[in-house]
Protein backbone atom coordinates (compact mmCIF):
# COMPACT_ATOMS: atom_id res chain seq x y z
CA UNK A 1 0.00 0.00 0.00
CA UNK A 2 1.25 3.32 -0.91
CA UNK A 3 2.00 5.31 2.07
CA UNK A 4 0.92 9.26 2.46
CA UNK A 5 4.60 9.92 3.09
CA UNK A 6 5.34 8.57 -0.73
CA UNK A 7 2.30 10.49 -1.73
CA UNK A 8 3.85 13.55 -0.45
CA UNK A 9 7.26 12.92 -1.83
CA UNK A 10 6.32 11.78 -5.12
CA UNK A 11 3.63 15.23 -4.99
CA UNK A 12 6.47 17.22 -4.32
CA UNK A 13 9.11 15.70 -6.90
CA UNK A 14 7.00 15.94 -9.72
CA UNK A 15 6.49 19.31 -8.86
CA UNK A 16 10.17 20.24 -8.44
CA UNK A 17 10.34 18.42 -11.72
CA UNK A 18 7.96 20.60 -13.58
CA UNK A 19 10.08 23.73 -12.19
CA UNK A 20 8.13 24.09 -9.07
CA UNK A 21 10.08 25.13 -5.70
CA UNK A 22 8.82 22.42 -2.87
CA UNK A 23 9.19 21.85 0.64
CA UNK A 24 7.35 19.40 3.05
CA UNK A 25 4.96 20.91 5.97
CA UNK A 26 4.82 19.41 9.31
CA UNK A 27 1.64 19.46 11.42
CA UNK A 28 -0.15 22.24 11.71
CA UNK A 29 0.95 22.97 8.44
CA UNK A 30 4.07 25.30 8.60
CA UNK A 31 7.63 24.90 7.75
CA UNK A 32 10.23 23.06 9.56
CA UNK A 33 12.11 24.19 12.41
CA UNK A 34 15.75 24.80 11.79
CA UNK A 35 18.67 22.51 12.51
CA UNK A 36 20.89 23.10 15.15
CA UNK A 37 23.33 25.00 13.53
CA UNK A 38 20.82 27.42 11.73
CA UNK A 39 18.55 27.99 14.69
CA UNK A 40 18.12 31.82 15.08
CA UNK A 41 19.79 32.23 11.74
CA UNK A 42 23.08 31.98 13.51
CA UNK A 43 24.23 30.65 10.27
CA UNK A 44 23.37 33.72 8.51
CA UNK A 45 20.37 32.88 6.77
CA UNK A 46 20.31 31.27 3.05
CA UNK A 47 21.16 33.73 0.06
CA UNK A 48 18.11 34.34 -1.69
CA UNK A 49 16.27 35.76 1.93
CA UNK A 50 15.84 39.48 2.06
CA UNK A 51 19.28 39.42 4.25
CA UNK A 52 21.49 36.92 2.06
CA UNK A 53 23.42 35.19 4.08
CA UNK A 54 26.20 32.09 3.01
CA UNK A 55 24.25 29.53 4.18
CA UNK A 56 23.96 25.73 2.57
CA UNK A 57 22.25 24.12 4.95
CA UNK A 58 21.31 20.82 3.75
CA UNK A 59 18.35 20.50 5.41
CA UNK A 60 14.97 21.83 4.80
CA UNK A 61 15.82 24.57 7.25
CA UNK A 62 14.62 28.24 6.64
CA UNK A 63 11.16 27.89 5.55
CA UNK A 64 9.92 29.48 2.07
CA UNK A 65 13.69 29.59 1.36
CA UNK A 66 14.36 26.20 1.41
CA UNK A 67 12.05 24.94 -1.04
CA UNK A 68 14.09 23.93 -4.07
CA UNK A 69 13.37 22.01 -7.61
CA UNK A 70 16.58 19.95 -6.94
CA UNK A 71 15.71 16.14 -7.07
CA UNK A 72 18.67 15.19 -5.55
CA UNK A 73 18.03 17.52 -2.42
CA UNK A 74 14.45 16.02 -1.85
CA UNK A 75 15.68 12.71 -2.10
CA UNK A 76 18.46 13.00 0.19
CA UNK A 77 18.94 11.54 3.88
CA UNK A 78 18.55 15.21 5.49
CA UNK A 79 14.91 15.36 3.61
CA UNK A 80 14.28 12.17 4.47
CA UNK A 81 12.84 12.72 8.32
CA UNK A 82 10.95 15.65 7.09
CA UNK A 83 9.34 13.69 4.87
CA UNK A 84 8.83 10.92 7.16
CA UNK A 85 6.81 13.34 9.18
CA UNK A 86 5.09 16.19 6.40
CA UNK A 87 1.62 16.74 7.03
CA UNK A 88 1.92 18.10 3.41
CA UNK A 89 3.18 19.88 0.71
CA UNK A 90 4.18 23.47 -0.27
CA UNK A 91 5.53 25.37 -2.51
CA UNK A 92 6.95 29.19 -3.54
CA UNK A 93 4.90 30.79 -6.08
CA UNK A 94 7.52 33.27 -6.24
CA UNK A 95 10.45 30.87 -6.96
CA UNK A 96 7.45 29.19 -10.18
CA UNK A 97 6.75 32.99 -11.14
CA UNK A 98 3.26 33.03 -9.39
CA UNK A 99 1.66 35.09 -6.79
CA UNK A 100 -1.22 33.18 -5.20
CA UNK A 101 -4.25 35.51 -4.01
CA UNK A 102 -5.47 33.04 -0.56
CA UNK A 103 -9.10 34.28 -0.25
CA UNK A 104 -9.69 32.91 3.68
CA UNK A 105 -13.53 33.11 3.30
CA UNK A 106 -16.74 33.12 1.83
CA UNK A 107 -16.93 36.42 1.90
CA UNK A 108 -13.41 36.84 0.54
CA UNK A 109 -14.54 34.89 -2.42
CA UNK A 110 -17.39 37.19 -3.43
CA UNK A 111 -15.34 39.93 -3.48
CA UNK A 112 -12.90 38.07 -5.63
CA UNK A 113 -15.51 37.34 -8.28
CA UNK A 114 -16.53 40.73 -8.46
CA UNK A 115 -13.52 42.58 -8.05
CA UNK A 116 -10.53 40.75 -9.94
CA UNK A 117 -9.48 39.22 -13.60
CA UNK A 118 -10.66 35.31 -13.59
CA UNK A 119 -7.77 32.99 -13.25
CA UNK A 120 -7.01 30.05 -12.17
CA UNK A 121 -8.24 28.62 -9.25
CA UNK A 122 -8.02 26.14 -6.50
CA UNK A 123 -10.59 24.96 -3.84
CA UNK A 124 -9.07 25.49 -0.25
CA UNK A 125 -9.89 24.32 2.87
CA UNK A 126 -11.68 27.64 3.47
CA UNK A 127 -11.81 29.43 0.68
CA UNK A 128 -10.05 29.78 -2.75
CA UNK A 129 -6.44 30.00 -4.18
CA UNK A 130 -6.43 32.39 -7.10
CA UNK A 131 -3.28 32.19 -9.21
CA UNK A 132 -1.61 34.65 -11.29
CA UNK A 133 1.08 34.67 -13.50
CA UNK A 134 3.93 37.02 -12.41
CA UNK A 135 5.77 37.84 -9.15
CA UNK A 136 5.01 40.13 -6.84
CA UNK A 137 5.63 41.55 -2.53
CA UNK A 138 4.03 38.98 -0.23
CA UNK A 139 1.76 41.08 2.10
CA UNK A 140 -0.88 39.11 4.93
CA UNK A 141 -4.10 40.85 5.48
CA UNK A 142 -4.49 43.11 2.76
CA UNK A 143 -8.04 42.68 3.04
CA UNK A 144 -10.70 41.29 5.54
CA UNK A 145 -9.52 37.56 4.50
CA UNK A 146 -6.94 38.04 1.84
CA UNK A 147 -3.58 37.34 1.71
CA UNK A 148 -0.99 37.92 -0.99
CA UNK A 149 1.39 35.34 -1.24
CA UNK A 150 4.25 35.35 -4.13
CA UNK A 151 7.93 36.24 -3.35
CA UNK A 152 9.19 35.05 -0.01
CA UNK A 153 6.24 33.55 1.19
CA UNK A 154 5.01 29.45 0.56
CA UNK A 155 1.38 28.32 -0.27
CA UNK A 156 0.24 24.66 0.66
CA UNK A 157 -0.26 22.70 -2.51
CA UNK A 158 -3.94 21.59 -3.33
CA UNK A 159 -3.84 20.53 -6.48
CA UNK A 160 -3.84 22.15 -10.18
CA UNK A 161 -6.97 23.83 -10.44
CA UNK A 162 -9.23 24.90 -12.99
CA UNK A 163 -9.13 27.52 -15.27
CA UNK A 164 -6.64 29.19 -16.93
CA UNK A 165 -3.99 31.52 -15.56
CA UNK A 166 -3.51 34.85 -16.62
CA UNK A 167 -1.51 37.93 -16.00
CA UNK A 168 -0.95 39.21 -12.73
CA UNK A 169 -3.00 42.50 -12.87
CA UNK A 170 -2.45 45.93 -11.68
CA UNK A 171 -5.55 45.57 -9.10
CA UNK A 172 -3.52 43.01 -7.48
CA UNK A 173 -0.70 44.41 -7.20
CA UNK A 174 -2.15 47.64 -5.55
CA UNK A 175 -3.39 45.60 -2.58
CA UNK A 176 -0.04 45.82 -0.89
CA UNK A 177 0.68 49.48 -1.74
CA UNK A 178 0.76 51.92 1.64
CA UNK A 179 -0.18 54.87 2.18
CA UNK A 180 0.40 57.26 5.54
CA UNK A 181 -1.50 56.07 7.90
CA UNK A 182 -4.50 57.97 8.93
CA UNK A 183 -4.42 60.39 11.95
CA UNK A 184 -7.68 60.87 14.15
CA UNK A 185 -9.62 62.80 11.71
CA UNK A 186 -13.06 62.97 10.52
CA UNK A 187 -13.19 61.08 7.32
CA UNK A 188 -15.97 63.52 5.35
CA UNK A 189 -16.14 63.28 1.68
CA UNK A 190 -17.11 67.04 1.63
CA UNK A 191 -14.28 69.99 1.00
CA UNK A 192 -14.32 73.07 2.87
CA UNK A 193 -17.13 75.46 1.91
CA UNK A 194 -15.46 78.72 -0.34
CA UNK A 195 -16.03 82.17 0.72
CA UNK A 196 -15.37 84.09 -2.55
CA UNK A 197 -14.90 84.77 -6.24
CA UNK A 198 -11.83 82.91 -7.62
CA UNK A 199 -10.64 81.74 -11.01
CA UNK A 200 -11.72 77.69 -10.49
CA UNK A 201 -15.12 78.34 -10.45
CA UNK A 202 -14.75 79.22 -13.99
CA UNK A 203 -16.89 75.82 -15.36
CA UNK A 204 -14.71 74.95 -17.80
CA UNK A 205 -11.40 75.32 -16.02
CA UNK A 206 -13.19 73.27 -13.16
CA UNK A 207 -14.86 70.68 -15.67
CA UNK A 208 -11.37 70.47 -17.34
CA UNK A 209 -9.83 69.40 -14.01
CA UNK A 210 -11.82 67.19 -12.46
CA UNK A 211 -12.08 65.17 -16.18
CA UNK A 212 -8.16 65.09 -16.34
CA UNK A 213 -8.14 63.63 -12.59
CA UNK A 214 -10.76 61.18 -13.97
CA UNK A 215 -8.66 60.30 -17.18
CA UNK A 216 -5.44 59.62 -14.86
CA UNK A 217 -7.62 57.19 -12.43
CA UNK A 218 -8.86 55.39 -15.53
CA UNK A 219 -5.66 54.70 -18.01
CA UNK A 220 -3.70 53.72 -14.67
CA UNK A 221 -1.71 50.46 -15.71
CA UNK A 222 -0.14 49.83 -12.17
CA UNK A 223 -0.46 50.82 -8.36
CA UNK A 224 -3.76 51.90 -8.40
CA UNK A 225 -3.96 52.53 -5.19
CA UNK A 226 -1.11 55.15 -5.16
CA UNK A 227 -2.19 56.67 -8.46
CA UNK A 228 -5.35 57.11 -6.60
CA UNK A 229 -4.08 58.42 -3.40
CA UNK A 230 -1.97 61.26 -6.04
CA UNK A 231 -5.12 61.99 -7.71
CA UNK A 232 -6.90 63.10 -4.80
CA UNK A 233 -3.86 64.85 -3.33
CA UNK A 234 -3.40 66.97 -6.84
CA UNK A 235 -7.26 67.87 -6.83
CA UNK A 236 -6.97 68.99 -3.39
CA UNK A 237 -4.09 70.91 -3.71
CA UNK A 238 -5.54 72.96 -6.65
CA UNK A 239 -9.28 72.81 -5.50
CA UNK A 240 -9.25 71.99 -2.01
CA UNK A 241 -8.62 75.69 -0.35
CA UNK A 242 -11.65 77.70 -1.99
CA UNK A 243 -14.32 75.65 -1.90
CA UNK A 244 -14.60 74.78 -5.64
CA UNK A 245 -15.48 71.64 -5.25
CA UNK A 246 -18.90 70.02 -4.85
CA UNK A 247 -19.89 66.69 -3.13
CA UNK A 248 -20.75 65.48 -7.20
CA UNK A 249 -17.02 66.44 -7.82
CA UNK A 250 -16.21 63.93 -5.39
CA UNK A 251 -17.98 61.52 -5.94
CA UNK A 252 -17.34 61.56 -9.87
CA UNK A 253 -13.62 60.85 -8.46
CA UNK A 254 -14.08 58.30 -6.28
CA UNK A 255 -16.21 56.59 -9.01
CA UNK A 256 -13.45 56.61 -11.30
CA UNK A 257 -11.77 55.00 -8.56
CA UNK A 258 -13.43 52.10 -7.53
CA UNK A 259 -14.22 50.96 -11.23
CA UNK A 260 -10.60 50.16 -10.96
CA UNK A 261 -11.36 47.92 -7.98
CA UNK A 262 -10.45 50.48 -5.19
CA UNK A 263 -13.10 49.61 -2.39
CA UNK A 264 -15.01 52.94 -0.89
CA UNK A 265 -13.13 52.24 2.49
CA UNK A 266 -9.83 52.53 0.52
CA UNK A 267 -11.44 55.59 -1.49
CA UNK A 268 -12.28 57.44 1.90
CA UNK A 269 -9.06 56.97 3.31
CA UNK A 270 -7.35 58.12 0.56
CA UNK A 271 -8.91 61.44 0.23
CA UNK A 272 -8.62 61.93 3.85
CA UNK A 273 -5.11 61.51 3.90
CA UNK A 274 -4.37 64.10 0.72
CA UNK A 275 -6.47 66.64 3.00
CA UNK A 276 -4.20 65.83 6.46
CA UNK A 277 -1.20 66.02 3.59
CA UNK A 278 -2.31 69.38 3.04
CA UNK A 279 -3.68 70.64 6.33
CA UNK A 280 -7.43 70.69 4.74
Amino acid sequence: MTQPTDIRRDTALRLAASGVPVLPLRAGKVPFGNCHACARNACGGRPNMKHAGACTCPRPCHAWAAATTDLIALHSPEWAGAWREAAAVAYHPGGAGLTVVDLDDAAAVAWARETLPVTRTVESTRGEHWIYEGVMQSSNAVRSGVDIKSSMAYARWLGPGTGNMTALPDVVRALVVKEPTVRPAPQVLTVPAGGGECRHRTPTYLERGITMAEQRITEARRAIHTTVYRTFLAVLSTHGRCGCLTDAHVARLFTAAQAKGESPRHCTDAWTNARIRLGL
